[in-house]
């Protein structure tokens, strides 16, 4: 092969090669541009957050625990244990897919089972193809949206645990809520998180005070009316038999602790770091509803019971966490205030008018989150600032916006808790038919600890008190 041929060929590989890379390097710049490290930064936040957010089942099980009598103790914390695994199965199996999956308005349709749909993420906005466009405003992969989300969806079945503790079969509230993980939450939760109808008109939820609480409330709600109350609550002439709980430090250890969690619940939902401004924020709502509420639920309780009361202190917390969790990216810190202190009062006098229905609730969870749920949703309506933290959510009564958001906020507060309630009643009635709800009278005296699991949580002590 002469000279010149040679040339020849070298020439054109070299023009093959380079025009290769120099299409490589125009395809790529054509491809959406991806911040590795925003993409990160992101991740570890979502990620510290859920992480927060699933220590909150340690913070329920002890609140559970203590506000309930020593007799029943294996069966709380069982609950409580075993709930997380429930929920997390059926979430992963086909709850994640109903609830976020494109579809209609009312229901997701791609991607429904095992996290399967095709997914482009962490790219955002029209950049984002995939089965899950109702989290493309989030730029975290979508193992982190599946994860962040499913300990928000497990939170649902463990608010019913403390509902229908001390009479409950286990194995009846496992079915229960697998079933309220898998298809029920989903489903509402699709109507507002999942680009479903109720988002579509202007619905503002930024935490979970409807989509996690007063679901979880309202099918707590309907379990108990089928259950109903604990033997000796209610006595003969109607008035209220009170029942205290065991351990009044585990039930305060878990309020801190449900306490500490909710920093990874509400500021953990702008799911992005950005510059720090709107999780400084929703940390500082979050912190002020509840001590708000903390003072006005003790002034409440010490006015009606004369005494201060430990149990309603700890629920007023937890009340005001409840219900700022819907306003807490569109309200200012005043408003803030407002709706802890309102929360305080409301979780009080809530306990008290349950027991005058004969609605028993042991842990409080009810008038926690179903009421504070209900109230902080509601809360959405009055006090929302147009644009606070970023979101365009029209301006509440308070700030002259009118009733147009108020009134939005209830059609949703109504669709959601008349769809949960129906449907979670129907549940609990096949169950109660079939399996059974309740455990026999004898188990309930004895306790559900040796009737239900073979076993005792404080042998001597309880053993020391039979001999």
């Amino acid at each position: 092969m002469n000279r010149k041929v040679k040339t020849l060929i070298s020439l054109f590989l070299f023009a093959l090669f380079t025009g290769g890379i120099l299409f490589a390097q125009d395809a790529a710049s054509e491809a959406p541009a991806i911040n590795i490290a925003q993409v990160g930064m992101d991740t570890m936040w979502v990620m510290i957050a859920a992480f927060l957010v699933f220590f909150m089942n340690l913070g329920f099980a002890m609140v559970e625990t203590g506000l309930t009598r020593s007799k029943n103790s294996v069966n709380i914390l069982a609950k409580n244990f075993i709930v997380f695994a429930i929920a997390s199965i059926s979430f992963y199996v086909i709850g994640f897919g109903l609830m976020f999956g494109n579809g209609s308005g009312f229901i997701g349709k791609e991607g429904l089972f095992f996290i399967g749909g095709a997914d482009t993420s962490p790219l955002t906005g029209d950049a984002y193809q995939g089965a899950y466009s109702a989290l493309s405003w989030t730029g975290v992969p979508l193992f982190a949206k599946f994860f962040f989300q499913l300990v928000f969806a497990a939170t649902a079945a463990t608010i019913v645990s403390g509902a229908v503790a001390e009479r409950i079969k286990f194995h009846s509230f496992i079915v229960f809520s697998f079933v309220l993980v898998a298809v029920m939450y989903p489903i509402t939760g699709h109507w507002i998180w999942g680009g479903g109808w109720l988002a579509a008109k202007g619905f503002w939820d930024f935490a979970g005070s409807t989509v996690v609480h007063s679901v979880g409330g309202w099918a707590a709600l309907a379990g108990v009316i089928l259950l109903g109350a604990r033997t000796g609550k209610y006595r003969e002439d109607g008035s209220t038999n009170p029942i205290f709980g065991h351990n009044m430090g585990l039930a305060t250890l878990g309020a801190l602790v449900l306490w500490f969690g909710w920093f990874g619940f509400n500021p953990g939902s702008t799911m992005a770091v950005g510059d720090g401004s709107a999780i400084a924020h929703v940390a500082l709502t979050t912190n002020t509803s509840a001590v708000f509420a903390i003072a006005t639920a003790t002034i409440a309780s010490w006015l009606i019971q004369k005494k201060p009361d430990l149990s309603m202190i700890l629920n007023g917390a937890l009340a005001g966490l409840v219900a700022i969790t819907a306003p807490c990216a569109f309200v200012s810190v005043p408003a803030a205030a407002a709706i802890g202190s309102i929360a305080g009062v409301l979780v009080v006098c809530s306990v008290y008018f349950f027991d005058k229905l004969k609605i028993d609730d042991p842990v409080g969870a009810l008038s926690v989150h179903l009421a504070n749920g209900i109230f902080g949703t509601l809360a959405v309506g009055l006090w929302a600032k147009d644009g606070i933290t970023g979101a365009a959510t029209g301006n509440g009564l308070f700030n002259g916006g009118g009733f147009t958001l108020f009134l939005t906020q209830l059609t949703g507060v109504a669709a959601v808790g008349g769809f949960t309630f129906i449907a979670s009643f129907i549940i609990w009635f096949i169950i109660k038919k079939t399996l059974g709800m309740r455990v026999s009278k004898r188990e309930e005296v004895v306790g559900l600890d040796i009737g239900e699991h073979g076993m005792k949580a404080y042998p001597d002590f309880q053993g020391f008190l039979t001999k």
